[in-house]
């Protein structure tokens, strides 16, 4: 046996000769007659105490610690101090039994301070003296917590011999716990598990309860602070799902769980797990169950690229990129501690299911290893053992200085100076470019390994989903992306990971989710609203009843997939569709989807059914509607198109639910011997529609004989076409479980809400005749049949609406009408500033009224009508029917407007302003009108409807 002192070397420079000399003070003054030991043993302390304020601390509070330290041989020392951690064990005293471990940690963590640093013991020797230390202490308290819980009367007897303190329950050592690497601060990771039939329990007592109980107890005996500190912090979050699993979790519900979702991350971490603690017998069962989802002998190709992406989700820098001392993080930055792990993990993870000889818990005799087998070159495995031995300890300097669980090297030039002397430098320029060369080559060596496979980092940084905690690298590339709330993303993204969404409970579909996950955060970024793209993907992806078909999509179609994730950002009416009906995505996967936008020729569902065709028809509209949208938003589709398809599918919908609105008043009242036809105003009758346009309708109607009634309930023509129009309102308007189709709009029929809501044919032709103001005649140039009972009636219809609007009228007349309309919409409702393209000065109605005033002035002399007013205006100037330079003005401001129109429907909710949206959108925006960037949008908008104003006032001169 050879002493402490007599073994002791000065680990480097004294940093702070005054704080060395007050404690040196203070320590001789507390030890009394045993000062001439601190004497003897002082050219070693006086660095050690200069630099650790903690460590003088720990010499200072107990007067006979650091005198029996020095004096006795440490590994004997050690010894001692595990036995007397044993024997808390049998503690009647349970706060007593706190108190001895407190006073016990102090004790080993001065001796294994003292004996790192002055050179008395290696890596090995350190790490394995903490570790013995943790499963002492967790045997010990384990003891403790069963105790009480006999005491409460849930359990029956506190165990003995190998069962351990509660027979079924054991403590699964995990991390550098389980490989015996503890460094100097570290909490510990275990998990517990128990067989609840084995638990000794009381009658009529959940095992539950009680293990669950045994778990809170174990972090109050080790884990609290008190006034003597706190022996380990525990850490229980790496049991199977940790965010919705108790702390103590049943043997067969964890092994279902790892059978059916355990992830790769889970697996390395189950290289080092051993048991700690408990019933020793049952843990070795269970470790022994888990050995076939640890160690798998038959990896197909996904399976290796999943176990490659623990590595590539590490953003590996370029060798000119600076890695510097100054706040490196030793373990998880780049060139840190965790590349070494990852190193050799994800090899043992791939090699180590045929190779039992690589499966070593402990990180460098799995290197070894490794190297031994020929995957590793001798080169690489001596540079990765001395860099981790370096890392470790300095790593284990960091946290010696105050007890803090860090892991970085300080900011500060001063306290990074008390971590090179405590690492034998005393020039702080040395000590850095030393650290820094250290990190430079593993982060090297790392880059070097599984290269050129697919990166699953950003362009911005890392992106680190494994395990259970937040990567601070990776939360900081989720802020540089441009995420509010980095953390939600994370914990959101493990979530997933862990198989919480049915799109990720499958092993493939897992895989599948690695490699789109950093490709989700990389295009919501793009999109320039992360946190609004990312949120309904969310909502999106958590309603797939699987995931590995769209998952693989996205992966085989990144175009596709970045316009999906822009749809998330830019147009929430179209991601909440996809959120409620993820079945409306495969629209998209018809290969004509990007070709001209067709709609079926007939209503794909049977009128005799009207309920059944009302739900069809929404399915019909909300998945034709959402392709619209998209083309939209992708810029495939432009305002001619997308007005005209929108109105395709209206006159689709309106055409298949009529004969099922008139077959079920058939059902009810009888046949009725007539004609009906309804007729499209507004944007739907001139093929301007947009996502959110309403149906402006009217219903026509025609008996064959005045007199006649309806076969069974006796109905006159107006109640039978009264009813049919209310069924037909309700078949369009009314919400169904499959969701809503439009707002239905009768008020432009004759009479408006006064008179009936079906028309007869005669009561039109009069109406118009002689009641009519010119406002109803401007509605009735977009007027458009777009179903009747038969040909015949639809042809009758629309030749009394031509007739309608060729009558002669005074063009003075219709000029002062149409001026007084246009005033009148101005005084009641006023635009709304520069993007309100409806109702602004030179916006849609001028250009629409100036449109409608030319054709009522011109149409009885046989000029032009189309409802449409883009093709109006043509037609008209075409005609020379109005002045060619007012009409070419008018024509391209509706163009433009029409284009911006269609793409902010789409996309944004009623009250939002397109200057307070993501440049992203606005680039869109800029893209619709015609130009590159969105300020010059702005300038051309303003200048359209300054001349379509000063157009329209030309055009319509009373």
């Amino acid at each position: 046996m050879t002493r402490l002192l007599e073994r002791l070397t000065p680990c480097g420079p004294v940093v702070d000769p005054k704080a060395a000399e007050r404690a040196h003070e203070a320590i001789t003054r507390r030890v009394g007659e045993a000062a001439p030991l601190v004497e003897a043993a002082w050219p070693a302390l006086a660095p050690i105490f200069a630099a650790s304020p903690y460590l003088t601390g720990l010499a200072r509070r107990d007067g006979k610690r650091l005198p029996a330290i020095l004096d006795g041989d440490p590994e004997a020392r050690l010894g001692q101090i595990l036995a007397a951690a044993e024997a808390v064990a049998a503690e009647p005293d349970f706060e007593a039994a706190r108190r001895l471990m407190r006073e016990l940690k102090a004790d080993l963590h001065l001796l294994t301070a003292l004996c790192d640093l002055g050179g008395v013991w290696d890596l090995d020797a350190v790490t394995a003296a903490l570790t013995r230390f943790a499963d002492a202490t967790l045997h010990a308290s384990l003891a403790q917590a069963v105790r009480l819980e006999v005491a409460r009367g849930a359990l029956t007897r506190v165990g003995e011999g190998p069962d351990g303190p509660a027979p079924g329950l054991f403590c699964v050592a995990m991390g550098k716990h389980g490989a015996f690497e503890l460094n100097y601060s570290s909490d510990i990771d275990f998990s517990i598990f128990y067989a609840p039939e084995a638990l000794p329990v009381a009658e009529g007592v959940e095992p539950q309860g009680v293990a669950v109980r045994i778990a809170n107890h174990l972090g109050r005996l080790l884990a609290e602070r008190t006034v003597d500190g706190y022996v380990f912090r525990i850490d229980l979050r790496l049991r199977p799902d940790p965010s919705s699993t108790p702390p103590a979790m049943p043997v067969d519900a964890a092994l279902d769980y790892y059978e059916s979702v355990g992830q790769n991350w889970e697996r390395a971490a189950h290289i080092k797990a051993r048991i700690a603690a408990g019933d020793r017998a049952r843990g070795e069962v269970f470790l022994a169950e888990l050995q076939p989802f640890i160690w798998r002998k038959n990896l197909d190709f996904a399976a290796i690229a999943d176990i490659h992406s623990i590595k590539r989700q590490i953003h590996a820098y370029k060798v000119d990129d600076r890695l510097t001392a100054k706040g490196a993080d030793l373990k998880l930055g780049r060139g840190g501690i965790r590349e070494i792990e990852f190193f050799v993990q994800t090899q043992q993870l791939i090699l180590g299911g045929r190779h039992p000889g690589l499966r070593s818990p402990r990180t460098l005799d799995a290197l070894a290893a490794l190297s031994d087998a020929g995957h590793v070159t001798p080169e690489d495995r001596d540079y990765l053992t001395r860099a981790y031995r370096d890392l470790r300890a300095l790593e284990h300097r960091a946290q010696m200085i105050a007890d803090d669980q860090t892991h970085k090297l300080p900011e500060s030039d001063a306290d990074r100076r008390k971590v090179a002397a405590l690492w034998g430098h005393g020039a702080l320029r040395s000590f850095d470019a030393v650290v820094g060369q250290v990190l430079k080559g593993v982060n090297r060596r790392y880059g070097a390994l599984f290269k050129g496979e697919e990166a699953l980092s950003s362009r911005f940084g890392s992106l680190v989903f494994t395990g259970v905690e937040d990567d601070p690298e990776t939360l900081a590339t989720l802020k540089r992306m441009g995420f509010s709330h980095p953390e939600r993303v994370a914990a959101t993204i493990r979530g997933w990971h862990h198989g919480h969404i049915a799109a990720t409970r499958t092993e493939r579909g897992r895989e599948l989710f690695t490699r789109l996950a950093p490709r989700l955060l990389d295009a919501a970024n793009a999109t320039g609203a992360p946190d609004d793209a990312f949120n309904r993907f969310g909502d999106f992806f958590a309603g797939l009843s699987s995931g590995v078909q769209i998952q693989s999509l996205f992966l085989a179609q990144p175009r596709l997939f970045e316009l999906i994730v822009e749809v998330m950002a830019f147009a929430p009416r179209l991601a909440s569709t996809l959120a409620r009906r993820p079945t409306a995505l495969d629209a998209l996967l018809d290969p004509a989807f990007f070709g001209p936008i067709e709609m079926p020729r007939d209503a794909p569902w049977d009128p005799a059914d009207f309920e059944g065709a009302m739900d069809a028809a929404r399915r019909l509209f909300r998945d034709q509607s959402f392709r619209i949208g998209v083309r939209v938003i992708s810029g495939t589709a432009g305002a001619r198109d997308a007005g005209a398809a929108f109105a395709d599918l209206a006159d689709l919908i309106v055409g298949g639910l009529a004969p099922a609105a008139l077959a079920e008043v058939e059902r009810l009242g009888g046949a009725f011997p007539g004609q009906v036809a309804v007729v499209a105003l507004g944007k739907a009758g001139s093929r301007e529609m947009t996502a959110k346009s309403d149906l402006d309708l009217m219903t026509l109607y025609a008996a064959d004989d005045p007199a006649a009634m309806s076969a069974i309930k006796g109905w006159a023509a107006d109640s039978f076409y009264a009813r049919f129009t209310q069924r037909l309102t309700s078949a369009l308007s009314a919400p169904t479980g499959e969701g809503t189709l439009y707002e239905v709009d009768l008020k432009l029929r004759p009479s408006g809400t006064k008179g009936p809501v079906a028309v007869s044919f005669a009561a039109f032709e009069d109406y118009y005749e002689r009641e009519a103001e010119t406002w109803e005649l401007q509605a009735l140039t977009r007027a458009r049949v777009i179903w009747a009972s038969s040909p015949a009636f639809q042809t009758r219809a629309e030749a009394a609406i031509a007739v309608a609007l060729r009558r002669a009228r005074d063009p003075g007349k219709t000029a002062v009408d149409v001026l007084e309309m246009r005033q009148l919409m101005e005084d009641e409702r006023p635009g709304k500033g520069d993007w309100d393209l409806k109702l602004a000065p030179g916006g849609l109605v001028d250009i629409e009224f100036a449109a409608q005033f030319l054709q009522l002035a011109h149409a009885a002399g046989g000029g032009p009508l189309a409802q449409n007013t883009g093709e109006a205006l043509a037609a008209l100037a075409r005609a020379g029917l109005g002045d060619a330079a007012a009409l070419a003005a008018l024509e391209a401001a509706w163009r433009l407007e029409q284009d911006l129109s269609q793409l902010l429907k789409v996309a944004l909710e009623d009250g939002h302003h397109p200057d307070t949206e993501p440049k992203a959108f606005r680039a869109l925006l800029a893209r619709a009108g015609g130009v590159r960037e969105f300020r010059s949008l702005k300038t051309k908008l303003a200048k359209a409807k300054v001349e379509a104003r000063a157009a329209f006032e030309a055009v319509v001169k009373a």
